[in-house]
């Protein structure tokens, strides 16, 4: 009798519980393996003992700067061959309300290994003074595609501009590869940021911030590059770019290191953000995720926050490199095929890093990751290819979300279109990350609070089954179902 009372109590207390919440009001957009794409989903079938995401809106990290992708010669170039119709069908998936709301942007100053050729907007040697400056090189790709995706985006977005190299006649090897930046030219080359910003306003256009250089250790001389130490590229700015920027009243924040997360990060980010002296000039960090596009490398990036936790930690740039794109293969880019460099490269001590790997995980994942660990900003590479995986000089081919083949004037929308607009789309500039708690780990989660009181939860699900939880949010609960392989965001209206 005993027993019986404590089982009726106890199931009178779960009905009780049951009927103490209120339903959750929500939107649910899912991608998934099975061919959603983005799509309302509005009915989910009921599971036994869902799993349960609480969501802890009181928890706050870090604000959200933006998400988006990379303005490059190869893109631009690509657009220009399409019809107008096609050409701004990409656009408008971009940066329309319709579509993605790119909010942050990236794009390179001179050229860069996704250009048609090398150039620089100042060629002409010993040009100290930098009479001959000129962007003309831009005027028929970068600056119409620039342009016409302002003319879209109905919030605008913001720009962060990248130097590959600076023109070989600054650099001590006279090569548009390695070498560094020869000490008599430091102001010179100061200047040509400012030089460039001045430039770019000319067209309307308002650059946001720059990284000092891309990927200053190097990329084995086989593209545009010039290398930094941490000391070298933290003198540069504390003596010469901060200083002439903030001469020349430029209102532009300027972040340093630019390459790959991990022990490397941690060792720049000890020198970029030693004292107040080193850091002055320095608005934030960015980092790249090619030493793994599994691992997002938490440690590191924990580190770089707390040892500046009051500037920007932007992921400037990613792709899935070393890979020639599959054309009208959705199950591909779900399907763990895709290398990366490291794949063949990388020393065998690092192979681990470098598994194959669905593109779709390796998006989702990455960027999941780097939000649950003080990222506030997320940028893809090439926002637009063909079937070979260029154009690029150097025959570097690259995955992008977009790939057209512009002989046929035909469009591919990849599965990693949607995974990136799954972010970009609901999480806006201004969005503050906020707490919750999962019950299992094989969903990855992140959620965040918008500006205009809305909330966005991300679920991911690599596993080959649907699961079932439970989202609660200040005491209201709603049970969602998500596909296997599947990306989800969920919308959750001001309360």
């Amino acid at each position: 009798m005993k027993i019986f009372k404590c089982y009726t109590a106890t199931f009178f207390i779960m009905i009780m519980f049951s009927c103490s919440q209120k339903q959750l009001s929500v939107e649910v957009f899912e991608t998934s393996a099975s061919g959603n794409k983005l799509k309302n989903v509005t009915e989910f079938p009921k599971a036994d003992n869902p799993l349960i995401i609480t969501l802890n809106p009181e928890e706050t990290f870090q604000t959200i700067t933006g998400f988006g992708g990379s303005f490059t010669e190869a893109s631009a170039s690509l657009l220009n061959r399409l019809t107008s119709e096609n050409r701004n069908m990409i656009l408008e998936a971009y940066f329309g309300n319709s579509g993605a709301r790119y909010s942050l942007t990236r794009t390179h100053m001179n050229s860069c290994d996704f250009s048609l050729s090398n150039y620089s907007y100042a060629p002409i040697e010993n040009d100290i003074k930098l009479k001959h400056f000129s962007i003309d090189e831009d005027r028929e790709d970068l600056i119409p595609m620039i342009k016409d995706a302002m003319l879209i985006s109905k919030e605008g977005f913001k720009i962060l501009a990248s130097p590959w190299t600076a023109p070989p006649w600054m650099k001590d090897n006279k090569d548009w590869r390695g070498g560094k930046l020869l000490p008599q030219y430091q102001d010179t080359w100061a200047l040509f940021f400012s030089k460039y910003i001045n430039a770019y306003k000319k067209e309307g256009i308002d650059i946001w911030g720059f990284t000092v250089e891309n990927e200053p250790l190097g990329n084995s001389n086989n593209w545009e590059s010039m290398h930094f130490t941490a000391d070298e590229m933290t003198s540069f700015v504390k003596n010469h770019l901060g200083p002439k920027l903030q001469m020349d009243g430029h209102d532009v924040k300027i972040l340093g290191y630019d390459q790959n997360r991990g022990e490397e990060l941690k060792q720049w980010i000890d020198v970029m953000f030693a004292d107040e002296s080193s850091s002055k000039y320095y608005d934030g960090t960015a980092v790249h995720w090619y030493a793994s596009t599994y691992d997002y490398f938490p440690e590191s990036l924990q580190y770089a926050h707390q040892k500046a936790p009051d500037k920007y930690l932007i992921n400037s740039e990613a792709c899935s490199d070393s890979e020639i794109p599959k054309w009208l293969d959705d199950q591909w880019y779900w399907s763990k095929e895709a290398t990366d460099w490291g794949w063949d490269w990388a020393p065998e001590n690092q192979k681990y890093l470098h598994p194959k790997y669905a593109p779709v995980n390796r998006y989702a994942r990455d960027i999941i990751g780097c939000l649950n660990n003080w990222v506030d900003g997320w940028i893809d590479w090439n926002m637009v290819l063909d079937k070979q995986g260029g154009p690029n000089w150097f025959k570097n081919w690259c995955l992008a979300p977009i790939i057209v083949d512009p002989e046929k004037d035909e469009v591919y929308f990849t599965p990693v279109y949607y995974t990136l607009t799954h972010f970009s789309k609901y999480i806006r500039p201004g969005a503050v990350r906020i707490g919750f708690k999962n019950t299992n780990e094989t969903l990855m989660v992140t959620a965040v609070k918008n500006p205009d009181g809305s909330y966005a939860v991300i679920v991911f699900n690599p596993e080959s089954e649907a699961k079932n939880f439970m989202l609660s949010l200040n005491e209201k609960t709603t049970e969602i179902q998500i596909s296997a392989q599947a990306i989800q965001t969920i919308l959750v209206p001001n309360l």
